[in-house]
């Protein structure tokens, strides 16, 4: 009987220390997903047509020398990564012959200087590529090879043609395609279209395909639409939509000579027309050909649970003064910002400002532009 209680007491203790253990939860760690952000900076700007007079401006003391018409421009285009411009008349250099109107060529020496400014992307496809034959591409394709700098939409052989070029800065891979409507009823010799990118909806798609899925950042450059026209052409608009429905992210826009709106297509942004870069071209009583647009937009990459996506951010718009002094010959050619403009320069800078700011917002009311000093 004492046995038996000794037994039960202790099996009511096992029980009681059993119950009164706590039990030992399981930790499980969450690993919480990061998002890895990377960023470039991007400034684009127009044509650069070196008319005589603008070539024979840079010429001094025997060598030609064309920073003084970038002094303004030079610290702004180097606070980015990637600058882009459209090289409209060619560079075949001094061994040529410079020329002018109809027929372009020009000193490589500006390319020296665009490249000392800070720009790194260049596109080579317009109407005036063949103004001055094939030897003059060669001569450019000779230029531009060893330089580091992205161009495109003319080369020197199908393999360069084909040649997949992509670039990679701060972790962004990148690539800049380039063509042309045409060029001025030059006809491009049989067998060597390589020469310069014609557009057409199914090369443009061929060639994205090849490398769409190989960049975060797909720019393209279009030499399009009507000289002189603030509104882009339906052509235009057609081509940007089929661009777009292709994945394109930037559209750049060169051409008319002048500017055009700026707006988005579905993720697109499209840059129906810079305008001018550098020039010397006649223009009307509103300086049409002599305001400009350079424009610039940060890309963003994110990185989240295996996906990457691209964003633009940060659009921004500074329109620009083509200035020149105007004698027997003209000279003194600056491209000056209008946030740095006055009446020295041009007395009426504020309707301009006012009348081309509303050209580029024509589509999208909400586009920035930096305001007048």
């Amino acid at each position: 009987m004492f046995l038996v209680i000794i037994v039960g007491m202790i099996g009511a203790f096992l029980i009681l220390d059993k119950e009164e253990t706590p039990k030992k939860e399981k930790k499980v760690e969450v690993k919480k997903s990061e998002t890895k952000t990377s960023k470039l900076s991007l400034v684009m700007v127009g044509d650069a047509l070196l008319h005589s007079s603008l070539y024979k401006d840079g010429y001094k003391n025997g060598v030609y020398d064309f920073s003084s018409q970038l002094e303004y421009i030079k610290p702004i285009v180097q606070n980015y990564d990637l600058a882009f411009y459209n090289q409209e008349s060619i560079l075949g250099g001094t061994e040529l012959g410079l020329s002018d109107y109809p027929t372009f060529n020009s000193p490589q020496e500006f390319g020296n200087s665009m490249i000392d400014a800070g720009f790194n992307l260049v596109s080579l496809a317009n109407n005036h590529t063949l103004d001055r034959g094939e030897k003059a591409v060669l001569n450019s394709c000779e230029y531009w090879k060893d330089k580091d700098v992205l161009t495109a939409g003319s080369y020197c052989s199908n393999e360069e043609a084909n040649e997949i070029k992509i670039k990679e800065k701060n972790g962004i891979k990148y690539t800049l395609l380039a063509y042309t409507y045409g060029t001025n009823g030059i006809k491009v010799p049989e067998g060597k279209e390589y020469l310069v990118n014609i557009y057409s909806d199914e090369k443009v798609k061929n060639d994205i395909e090849k490398v769409r899925d190989k960049v975060d950042l797909l720019m393209v450059s279009m030499h399009w639409g009507t000289e002189y026209k603030t509104e882009p052409t339906e052509e235009q608009k057609r081509e940007a939509n089929y661009l777009s429905s292709l994945g394109v992210d930037i559209i750049i826009g060169t051409h008319p000579h002048i500017i055009e709106p700026i707006t988005y297509i579905n993720d697109t942004l499209v840059i129906y027309s810079l305008g001018n870069f550098i020039s010397a071209q006649s223009t009307n009583n509103d300086y049409n050909t002599m305001v400009e647009l350079m424009t610039s937009v940060d890309v963003i990459k994110e990185e989240k649970d295996g996906k990457t996506t691209i964003k633009l951010d940060n659009l921004n718009n500074e329109l620009l003064f083509n200035y020149y002094q105007k004698g027997s010959r003209w000279t003194n050619f600056k491209v000056i910002p209008f946030s740095q403009m006055n009446s020295s320069y041009n007395n009426d800078y504020q309707r301009l400002y006012n009348k081309y700011s509303e050209v580029v917002r024509l589509y999208n009311k909400d586009i920035k532009i930096n305001p007048l000093p």
